[in-house]
């Protein structure tokens, strides 16, 4: 529901400024919401999820503007390999809210996909904050990440391996959630 009320809102603040820029959110905004609410299958291909992920860190551009920085590195060789359906869109969720959302510098998501052999590679890396966050509810309780785990491994089982955390030192820390899975089916 806040990513709902935080896109309407930038919506509402560009429709007299920015037309465009308003009814580019809302497409996008509408078309997320087309997608969630479809009757999903077991699978849609990891280049269905990057558009979706793409949608939704455009429509996050717009309310956090240069304070977000995205960096996309994608094998389009890799789009065919299969995921549960809204897959991506929590994490690079949780990267915002949990890396972007929380400093007042801003800071960067990198998302990047990798065929390696049989296998593909999936990492999205996002900056933390320089001051550690105190609010626990900020700080998040890890449902998402257990819900994307769970979801893989029913699809996969144990042909994939997810893992989540902290990576660097300390003065440059940032989260990776890094996803190894089947090329092919």
């Amino acid at each position: 529901p806040h990513f709902l009320f935080n896109t309407l809102n930038s919506a509402i603040a560009l429709v007299r400024a920015e037309p465009a820029k308003a009814e580019a959110i809302l497409e996008d905004l509408s078309d997320l919401f087309r997608h969630a609410l479809v009757e999903q299958g077991e699978s849609a291909t990891l280049g269905e999820e990057i558009l979706l992920a793409r949608r939704y860190l455009d429509i996050e551009q717009v309310r956090f503007g240069e304070r977000l920085r995205v960096r996309w590195l994608l094998d389009a060789r890799a789009d065919g390999a299969r995921l549960p359906p809204l897959l991506l869109q929590p994490l690079v969720e949780n990267a915002v809210k949990h890396g972007i959302e929380p400093s007042p510098t801003g800071g960067r998501v990198r998302v990047a996909t990798e065929l390696r052999g049989s296998r593909v590679v999936v990492t999205i890396t996002n900056t933390l904050p320089a001051a550690p966050v105190a609010d626990s509810a900020a700080r998040g309780h890890g449902i998402a990440l257990a819900n994307v785990r769970d979801r893989l491994r029913l699809l996969h089982d144990v042909q994939c391996d997810f893992s989540a955390g902290p990576q660097g030192p300390q003065n440059s820390r940032h989260y990776q959630v890094r996803i190894s899975l089947p090329a092919r089916p």
